[in-house]
């Protein structure tokens, strides 16, 4: 997704919210460790300590530059799912909760919470003297805003689905905000602590259309100066910010005083510029430079892993051939992800065989093999005669994926090792936001006649509740529906002990697995690696992969 989101050789964590009354202050919640043990989020250095190019101190103040491969879509929480889009957004606002470095949920804006005993009622209570850009106090009337209108009939935040079912939403004191459920939701305590449900400051209804286009108000370190479409983002420091979970050092406003965005769609333009001093942080270096990175002592590599990234092949079952189990299945056998990920990456990803992300609770490699499928090219021919495919009548289809992270080359290897079964694909490459749209608009055709697709897609979360977001009725993109999928993944969010939780979770992937419906492929897979120059200090990559800048300061 792009939902369309850490950490250098890190292992996972898996971070469940018990229900029953209790008072959380500034303090984790239980982690539930069901593999290895958590350890620190941040990614340090790749490739081991460097010696720094610089020889001054570091001092307060200045600029930095970011540069990216593409730009923003909206800076309104509630209009994007894009990593492009959130990474800025969540400079600019705060959210009620925070994961700290080892994944655990801590308070933020909220300085507690607590959870009724049915776990219909979740109610927060707000650190004092926390101020909007506009200067204005932000209380528990800008967190009913917020909520309110994500879950609005009329325009819901096309993340509504993450909130739950809420049921209302009270001001108890300025202090003190009250959330009522028709159920109980096991996903809302780690969801606050998510860029999407970033708080949104209720002097905002004021700018109108204006919002998230040209205009922000938040309570987040960076306030919005300007936004040039296409090229670059400028943002200031919040001088009245206060820094409350955020995994940073820094308790006040940044260092920094600006911090500008720009949108370069070359990667090799992106080095170069990092290289000459006009850049100091780029994401997504020539993945083909990485050694020659991690020999330069003026630059440091960052490779954040556990980014609750996961990219996989889903269909367009609306019509033939994908409607059609053997025909997913086909494609499942007939490529080799491992060797193509050798091709193409090297070690900077891991293959992926489940459908949540490493880190995420449910990513279980052994599971998931069990119920996957492995490659297997005579099998993928064998489906495809059943089909009644073969070397004289090959199956055609469009296979799409979206720009950058070197992606557009593992569709070639896919395509190419396709073609060995007989699946003739046609790739189309394009940006995040138009194949959302389009693979939606696929599964909605009323011509049942026309080519047939399916994609290469990413979506990224924190926890198993984006299978919920993703498949269940009417599902993200109009896709892969039954009622026995829907009541599998209702159990995933209204189980709230979290053995009985994980339970359903691997119901839901056995499901989506033994079906074909969704293909695991690699992880992580977009604004992963971060190279920076070594004058920079300070730079952080926090939990599920948000670059932090508080704590940046720039030596001379």
């Amino acid at each position: 997704m792009s939902f369309e989101k850490r950490w250098f050789r890190s292992n996972g964590f898996y971070p469940t919210f018990p229900w029953g009354r209790r008072q959380v202050a500034i303090a984790a919640l239980t982690v539930m460790t069901l593999a290895m043990g958590a350890c620190s989020n941040n990614a340090p250095k790749a490739g081991g300590d460097k010696k720094s190019a610089s020889t001054g101190g570091s001092q307060a103040g200045g600029a930095l530059v970011w540069a990216r491969y593409g730009d923003a879509d909206s800076l309104d929480p509630h209009r994007t799912t894009t990593t492009l889009s959130w990474q800025i957004f969540d400079q600019v606002y705060d959210t009620l909760l925070a994961f700290n470095d080892e994944g655990e949920v801590v308070g933020n804006l909220a300085k507690e919470w607590t959870v009724s005993d049915d776990g219909l009622e979740v109610t927060f209570v707000l650190n004092p003297d926390i101020l909007c850009h506009d200067g204005t106090a932000f209380d528990a009337n800008d967190v009913k805003y917020t909520a309110e209108r994500a879950i609005s009939d009329e325009n819901p935040s096309v993340t509504k689905g993450a909130w739950g079912p809420i049921q209302s939403v009270d001001v108890v004191d300025d202090q003190t905000v009250k959330f009522s459920f028709n159920q109980p939701f096991g996903a809302f305590i780690s969801f606050m602590a998510d860029p999407f449900s970033s708080q949104i400051c209720n002097s905002a209804e004021s700018l109108g259309d204006d919002f998230g286009v040209t205009a922000a108000v938040g309570s987040g370190p960076w306030k919005l100066v300007s936004w040039t479409k296409g090229d670059e983002i400028v943002l200031e420091k919040n001088a009245d910010y206060q820094n409350f979970g955020r995994p940073i050092e820094n308790p006040g406003s940044p260092y920094l005083d600006q911090l500008i965005i720009k949108q370069i769609p070359e990667p090799q333009t992106r080095l170069a510029g990092l290289q000459t001093g006009e850049l100091q942080v780029i994401a997504e270096p020539p993945l083909e430079e990485l050694d020659t990175i991690r020999a330069d002592d003026s630059l440091d590599l960052y490779v954040a892993e556990k980014t609750g990234q996961n990219v996989f092949f889903e269909f367009t079952i609306s019509r033939p051939p994908f409607d059609d189990i053997r025909a997913r299945q086909a494609v499942a056998y007939a490529i080799d992800p491992d060797a193509a990920i050798d091709l193409v990456f090297g070690d900077v990803v891991k293959r992926e065989k489940c459908t949540v992300a490493r880190g995420v609770l449910g990513n279980d490699q052994d599971f998931c093999a069990e119920h996957g499928y492995e490659y297997n090219p005579e099998k993928a021919q064998a489906l495809l005669a059943e089909l009644g495919y073969g070397p004289e009548k090959p199956l055609e289809v469009t296979m799409m994926t979206w720009v950058g992270g070197n992606r557009e080359k593992m569709v070639q290897v896919f395509q190419s090792q396709l073609t060995q079964v007989g699946i003739k694909t046609n790739i189309e490459t394009m940006d995040i936001g138009t194949m959302n749209a389009r693979v939606k608009q696929e599964n909605e055709k009323a011509d049942t006649k026309s080519k047939s697709t399916f994609d290469m897609m990413g979506w990224a979360w924190y926890d198993p509740d984006i299978l919920h977001q993703l498949w269940h009725s009417p599902g993200a993109y109009s896709g892969y529906q039954t009622k026995e999928l829907d009541s599998l993944l209702d159990q995933t969010r209204t189980l709230v002990d979290p053995e009985k939780r994980l339970a359903a979770v691997q119901a839901v992937q056995k499901h989506l697995l033994e079906n074909a419906v969704h293909v695991p492929l690699y992880t992580p897979g977009w604004l992963w690696i971060y190279t920076t120059r070594s004058e920079v200090e300070g730079f952080k990559i926090g939990p599920f992969n948000r670059p932090l800048f508080n704590d940046v300061k720039l030596s001379s």
